[in-house]
């Protein structure tokens, strides 16, 4: 085993295999008869003008205009070409809008080419930015063709070697009212955001001469780029852990052939946290998350094969989320790790929460810290 996959913290076996986005759990909703229901049809029918409104908290007509009116960006991107089987940014990468510039800058060092793209990044509105190699383990077998849900080739074009991972931190105060419509919005804002965000960064390298693709949820698994590229670990959560914004971010990637230093995976302490911590799997309404250590769990085919690490139950949370009507992050808001770090005493925790002192930050967080819902009521007060 390559010292980079116990860093990364996923351990690889010999049962490993390359995961076919036809099995992820939102694209089984449209073929899968096992996943296929009337729950799951209303589910997807409430982004457009299918909602029903209720009379819950949270759940009124305007929580879900808001939580639909936050996606109308990505939306935009991810229809253009969908009659033609392209569903970019979930089942297919975001399609060149510019060209790649015939003179090719000269890149004479690649430290300060990487902190020049950063830069970049940040200023068209990137929260955090890590750079590292292409790893494709990592990329889908196959993606979709959203005409017939059938699956097609998976290939970037030649010589994109290098992937620019880029996090985009959800809003705090959104995320403190999961489970509800109006929380959404926090997920959908993030997605117009990074689908805006990784188009430019993605035309701004194009415009040096190197090619550059803009991707979201489509060609390959974030979360295993989001830590090789230094940004955070895997948590219990399913979720990649940042020590700036705790899991409350939404990731976004441009594989690109541009020559570039790249960043490695760091040991932040987060992960030996979450063995002493069950607070998401507790706090699951659908009992979807692990108690126990990480194992190689393969008892569902929306579960990548031969990797040994916290899985969820696919299944039961996206059935829980087609049941609500919206999505349940209930275990990234009751994580330890989510809070704005504003506070000297946030940082404290987090000090002794990534340090051999954890034991005291649980203490601290189990007796000191409440962490109750904000009731959406007082989002919109």
């Amino acid at each position: 085993m390559r010292e980079i996959d116990k860093i990364v913290g996923f351990e690889l076996t010999e049962n490993f295999e390359r995961f076919n986005q036809m099995n992820d759990i939102f694209t089984r909703a449209f073929w899968d008869e096992e996943i296929k229901s009337s729950d799951t049809e209303a589910f997807f029918n409430s982004y457009r003008s299918g909602f029903v409104a209720k009379r819950a908290e949270g759940f009124n007509q305007k929580d879900f205009a808001l939580r639909n009116a936050s996606w109308l960006i990505s939306d935009l991107i991810s229809n253009r070409n969908a009659s033609s089987g392209i569903r970019e940014g979930f089942q297919a990468y975001i399609q060149n809008d510019t060209s790649v510039a015939e003179n090719k800058i000269t890149v004479e060092n690649e430290r300060q080419q990487s902190k020049e793209v950063k830069r970049v990044a940040k200023l068209f509105g990137a929260d955090l930015v890590g750079i590292t190699s292409v790893d494709e383990r990592w990329h889908y077998s196959h993606r979709v063709d959203t005409t017939n849900f059938e699956p097609v080739d998976n290939e970037l074009p030649k010589g994109c070697n290098k992937v620019i991972v880029m996090a985009h931190a959800m809003d705090y105060d959104l995320v403190e009212t999961y489970p509800s419509a109006l929380a959404g919005a926090s997920s959908g804002r993030e997605y117009s955001h990074e689908a805006a965000i990784c188009m430019q960064l993605a035309a701004y390298i194009r415009g040096l001469g190197y090619e550059a693709i803009a991707s979201m949820n489509d060609t390959a698994l974030v979360i295993p780029y989001a830590i090789k590229a230094g940004l955070g670990e895997y948590g219990r959560n399913q979720m990649v852990i940042t020590p700036e914004y705790g899991p409350r971010v939404r990731f976004s990637k441009i594989f690109t052939s541009l020559p570039l230093e790249i960043d490695y995976p760091k040991s932040l302490g987060i992960k030996e946290y979450c063995n002493s911590c069950t607070k998401c799997a507790s706090a699951c309404p659908p009992k979807a998350l692990p108690f126990g250590e990480p194992d190689e769990k393969t008892d569902s085919v929306s579960t990548i094969k031969g990797v040994k690490k916290w899985s969820a139950n696919c299944e039961k949370c996206f059935g829980y989320w087609a049941k609500i009507r919206t999505d349940c992050a209930i275990c990234m808001r009751v994580c330890p790790f989510n809070r704005t770090y504003n506070s000297f005493t946030d940082k404290l925790w987090r000090w002794l929460a990534t340090s051999s002192f954890r034991k005291v930050a649980i203490f601290w967080e189990e007796r000191g810290r409440s962490r109750k819902r904000l009731k959406p009521s007082q989002w919109w007060s």
